[in-house]
């Protein structure tokens, strides 16, 4: 079979021009510089969510060297962020993953990618705005007096559905109004990280650097503060479920091409937003563990940190004052995180439902006249978010025997499907990172402002490779009692995907949405399957 060649210039002159040279009519407000982007990816990523949150099972499950399993992950999604920015660079298309996999590879192929990222997208933000509940509470009880338990099943839905009311509201307003949240989430981010990495050196360690370099023996059952055994191994035990804790952080920098439409210069700016997102999040990253780790307690380090409670316990040695403060911080971080990737989502519905690939299409592809903004898309997405955070409601006090698999005691809904928030965003990218070799494999010549070059294959199978292995690390069953099975409660993290991709089969079928998708394929730049001649 041979191709027609493209005989159209490669370069368009314009955002929009090439947006329609994609088939798509602007409809965005493009308000958005580099800046802007690089914080809705940065926010997205939020080093102060993840490492607030994980601290604990990073230690506890590595000891201090897992500090240095942070670069894993980064340089892994390195591949990735290259080989996305190249695909953005030629499709700068709100809708990021969905619309280079359909551009790739097909329709088919892109709809379950968008699926797939989707939902994984509407969980995160469920699993943020839930996990800023023991921030305000604690916050509420400094100011007001007021005892509000952050594990009652009320609170946890009342404080999250005023919060996505507040992000939905500001979404809806503007892009501009959700970069400049974003912009102020990454300030919040540096004073979060390195601001208080310097607090911490300035109070003093307890610690030489070469303290970074131990494991405290966490390898063995004996001396691990969590009770798990590796056998006495690190490097092939320990170090491959700790690792796990900076992987649950270095994702939604691809964020960046979601909102693609509404940035100017998307072609070289969501590339380098996508860079400089994952690169300046390892190392306000890594400069944070490092810290919190020298500041831990000399005598029995590990162990009275993980018992402690971690960063709260590791923080309150600088005194009462300035608890507030941080508190302040830390829920404006989950905030602007949620809010971003609330933003990020709301694009990828108005992408997805303008080829006509969800039920009520018209409604949710609508753009709100005065703002710009995709309104009905947020609308909706909000709407899917609380009924996650409903999950939190049905916590069993028992196990319960699913065939061979069991799901664990007092472990809400929300928590076990908030394994595929990962999960589902690994599956989604390796989807991606395949399309991308599937497209140079039939000769996809990449025409936007950013191109890998010669670099592209090696570049491309490197992140691959990364994503499966990754992936694989995520997801494997290993028992409920096992140190995996702390992230995704053994078997229950597969069965999540597995029911998601049912209920994406089963509409599929009934619906075929891949026949919207397929009437937008078009680009200029390149024949697409129905303008090759045989």
């Amino acid at each position: 079979m041979n191709e027609v060649v493209a005989t159209v210039p490669s370069a368009t002159g314009s955002d929009d021009a090439r947006l329609e040279s994609l088939g798509y009519r602007p409809q965005l407000s493009r308000v958005l510089g580099f800046f802007s982007n690089f914080a809705v990816a940065f926010t997205y990523l939020s080093p102060m969510v993840g490492i607030y949150s994980l601290f604990v099972l990073g230690v506890g499950t590595g000891g201090p060297a897992y500090v240095w399993l942070t670069w894993v992950p980064v340089i892994g999604m390195l591949f990735v962020a290259l080989v996305f920015g190249e695909l953005a660079s030629h499709y700068p298309v709100a809708g990021a993953l969905y619309q280079y996999s359909k551009f790739s590879v097909g329709p088919k192929y892109g709809w379950f990618v968008g699926w797939f990222y989707g939902i994984a997208l509407l969980i995160t933000v469920a699993a943020v705005d839930t996990g800023v509940v023991s921030y305000v509470t604690a916050l509420t009880n400094n100011w007001f007096g007021w005892n509000l338990d952050p594990t009652d099943h009320l609170t946890i839905l009342v404080i999250t559905v005023i919060l996505l009311a507040i992000q939905t509201t500001l979404n809806i307003t503007g892009a501009k109004v959700m970069g400049r949240v974003a912009q102020f989430g990454v300030y919040v981010e540096i004073l979060g990280t390195v601001g208080i990495a310097v607090i911490l050196g300035i109070h003093g360690f307890h610690h030489g650097l070469d303290f970074l370099f131990t494991t405290q023996n966490v390898q063995s059952a004996s001396s691990n503060p969590l009770g798990l055994d590796f056998g006495g191994q690190w490097l092939t035990g320990a170090a491959l479920i700790a690792v796990l804790a900076p992987v649950y952080i270095f994702y939604g920098f691809e964020s960046a091409g979601d909102i693609s439409e509404e940035t100017k210069d998307a072609g070289r700016q969501v590339p380098r937003s996508m860079r400089h997102a994952l690169i300046w999040g390892g190392v306000s990253s890594f400069i944070l563990i490092a810290a919190l780790l020298l500041a831990m307690p000399t005598s029995d380090p590990v162990g009275q940190t993980v018992k402690g409670g971690g960063v709260p316990f590791i923080l309150g040695q600088l005194g009462s004052g300035l608890q507030d403060f941080l508190l302040i911080l830390i829920i404006f971080a989950f905030f602007s995180c949620g809010t971003s990737v609330q933003g990020a989502g709301s694009r990828l519905a108005f992408s997805y439902a303008r080829d006509g690939a969800l039920p009520g299409s018209a409604w949710v592809a609508r753009v709100n006249s005065r703002f710009k903004t995709p309104t009905n898309a947020l609308l909706a997405g909000a709407a899917v978010t609380v009924l996650f955070v409903l999950l939190v409601f049905y916590s069993p006090d028992h196990d319960i025997k699913l065939g061979f698999i069991t799901y664990p005691a007092n472990i809400n809904a929300l928590v076990s499907l908030v394994s595929f928030g990962v999960s589902g965003i690994y599956l989604s990218f390796l989807l991606t990172a395949i399309a991308s070799v599937l497209a140079r494999a039939r000769g996809w010549v990449p025409e936007g402002r950013f191109r890998l070059g010669r670099w592209g294959w090696t570049v491309s199978v490197i992140a691959v490779v990364y994503l499966g292995l990754m992936l694989l690390n995520v997801v494997a069953p290993t028992g409920l009692a096992s140190p995996r099975g702390y992230f995704n409660l053994d078997w229950i993290t597969l069965l999540v995907m597995a029911v998601v991709a049912l209920v994406g089969a089963i509409y599929f079928v009934i619906a075929r949405p891949d026949r919207g998708v397929g009437r937008h394929l078009h680009d200029e730049l390149e024949p697409t399957a129905a303008e090759r001649v045989s």
